[in-house]
């Protein structure tokens, strides 16, 4: 099993005085993130943007990675080329894998506006870039002369949107894809704003076969479809039927679930257990996560490590977001109520089946039957605030002693061990608002 982060939040390099250094900030911190078991980073757009301080999410040159003068500033906001594959030669040194942020719809900065002969509209879409690669005009965005009745994908807060099936547009995204994955070194994809653009646009950039150092490379891929899980499942579907690459989706129907029962007095934990989530369904192409950089507004403000507990200890592919690491302090390296030692129960014990052994509305005890090296666990879950609960179960194991290895909640007193009977029974505490992982002794 496998944990990564999300390696920065809305304008972190400005708000930690890090503007232009952030991949050297990065690469310092390389091996302390990998001591604590992040596998891979999640980076952020990594080309010039149309404002000198933007986080990138509004791109002009695809292929000024931080070289050139334009836009009000030499380096982007987080750095420039040497120094990001410097970044990512320290990350591959230390066994961790890195993500690109592709925002491949939506673009922002123009040089010039042009009127659009298609429905005689005046644009921002005449682009210039310094790099000379890829320059465009209006018939590279949407309306073009290459979609003549459908435009495909949701517009961005009015931003130009770019035509994919102009063949322009479908080289620059294929070269840039190239440029990522072969020169500049990255392991895989995070496709922003996945509704801007059709399925099949993913679909061809995630099979292609890219090469590095003689060898192929098949990146990680996983989209940002901002939906409900039938939409997400649909997108899914759109996606596998022009790739055989895994593809993976972020779980917003589950976090949404996570915020509801760490800020909703009284909430069911059986909601937990029912449909209405990519990891419930199809846990292979579930990236699941607490918070990212879009959650400002909606972020999880109680009892957070329970969300956290979940993700970690459930199956999916568990997404870390640096500001909750870091600047909230939730980490606590040393000790067993922080994530850092739910991220070592993840990989020590947290593979196999996950069963669910009981659900009711306030106690959740869930099994991990163990795969491979990972030897199996049981979590529990207390939604109640003023008391440690538990009950009895039947595991998998027969006369096996239990130790705690995570615990947090409103008291933070050690659980005791637990030892199961010669049928498998055993009864699991957890502290009140709070969680404990057993793993077999």
């Amino acid at each position: 099993m496998a944990v990564m982060m999300q390696a920065f939040y809305w304008d972190a390099p400005i708000q930690e005085n890090k503007e232009g250094q952030w991949w050297n900030f990065l690469a310092g911190k390389a091996p302390e993130l990998a001591a604590s078991g992040f596998n891979a980073l999640w980076l952020p757009p990594i080309c010039k943007a149309a404002l000198a301080r933007s986080p990138g999410y509004d791109p002009y040159d695809y292929f000024d990675l931080g070289d050139f003068d334009q836009k009000g500033s030499i380096k982007t906001l987080y750095g420039n080329r040497a120094e990001l594959e410097n970044l990512i030669r320290t990350l591959h040194a230390n066994n961790i894998g890195a993500y690109a942020d592709m925002v491949i719809n939506h673009n922002s900065g123009a040089d010039e506006e042009e009127v659009n002969p298609l429905d005689n509209q005046k644009r921002w879409t005449k682009f210039s870039p310094k790099s000379g690669k890829f320059p465009r005009d209006w018939n590279c965005f949407h309306p073009s002369r290459y979609e003549r009745v459908i435009i495909e994908g949701e517009n961005y807060a009015g931003y130009p949107h770019l035509c994919h099936r102009n063949p322009r547009v479908y080289e620059a995204m294929f070269e840039y894809a190239r440029m990522i994955i072969e020169e500049i070194g990255f392991d895989g994809f995070r496709f922003d704003f996945a509704k801007g653009f059709g399925a099949w646009m993913i679909g061809l950039l995630a099979k292609y076969r890219y090469e590095r150092d003689g060898k192929e490379v098949v990146p990680f891929v996983v989209g940002e479809y901002w939906s409900g899980p039938n939409d997400i499942e649909g997108w899914l579907d759109r996606v596998r039927a022009v790739t055989d690459n895994q593809i993976a989706a972020f779980d917003f129907p589950l976090r949404y679930k996570l915020k509801d029962m760490c800020d909703t007095l009284q909430y069911d934990l059986r909601n937990l257990t029912a449909d209405g989530s990519v990891v419930a369904k199809r846990p292979f192409n579930a990236v699941t996560f607490v918070e990212n950089h879009d959650m400002r507004d909606k972020e999880i403000i109680n009892d957070k490590t329970l969300a956290y507990s979940f993700i970690l200890m459930n199956e999916g592919y568990p997404c870390v977001f640096w500001h909750d690491y870091y600047n909230l302090g939730l980490a606590r390296p040393n000790s067993p109520n922080g994530l850092d030692a739910l991220i070592d129960a993840h990989h020590r014990y947290a593979g196999g089946d996950a069963l669910i052994l009981h659900a009711d509305p306030d106690l959740y005890i869930l099994e991990r039957g163990g795969f491979e090296g990972q030897r199996g666990c049981i979590y529990v879950l207390n939604n109640l605030g003023d008391k440690w609960s538990g009950t009895s179960v039947k595991t998998r194991w027969q006369n096996q002693k239990f130790k705690p290895v995570a615990w947090d909640g409103h008291d933070i007193a050690h659980p005791d061990e637990r030892t199961t009977d010669g049928d498998g029974n055993a009864e699991f505490p957890a502290p009140p608002r709070g969680y404990a992982v057993y793993a077999p002794a």
